[in-house]
């Protein structure tokens, strides 16, 4: 029983790091589009399409199914919004194995 917790609370905080990581790309996506980083720098830019790369195919079948906004990307937020949903699902299996 204590490995099942254990791995489900590795999820866990997996999907919590996967948070973090669609906060640090929306911010920096923000500060390339308002020009307060420079896309020319190398440590950017690596970052930057690191991140991308990391995100992609998370956001394309996501991507398929919302509508066009124009400018607006709402796609992070549902992939947050997603990983939010399964913390809290993983939560209540790990509080329902450990009651018995």
């Amino acid at each position: 029983m204590e490995i099942i917790i254990a791995l489900l609370q590795i999820l866990h905080m997996l999907l919590q790091v996967g948070i973090w990581i669609i906060i640090v790309q929306v911010i920096l996506s923000w500060l390339v589009a308002f020009n307060v980083v420079n896309m020319s720098n190398n440590f950017v830019r690596s970052v930057y399409m690191g991140i991308e790369r990391l995100l992609s195919p998370l956001y394309r079948p996501i991507r398929r199914f919302m509508p066009d906004l124009g400018g607006i990307d709402l796609t992070p937020m549902v992939l947050m919004l997603a990983f939010i949903a399964g913390q809290m699902l993983i939560g209540g299996a790990i509080n329902q194995i450990a009651m018995g």
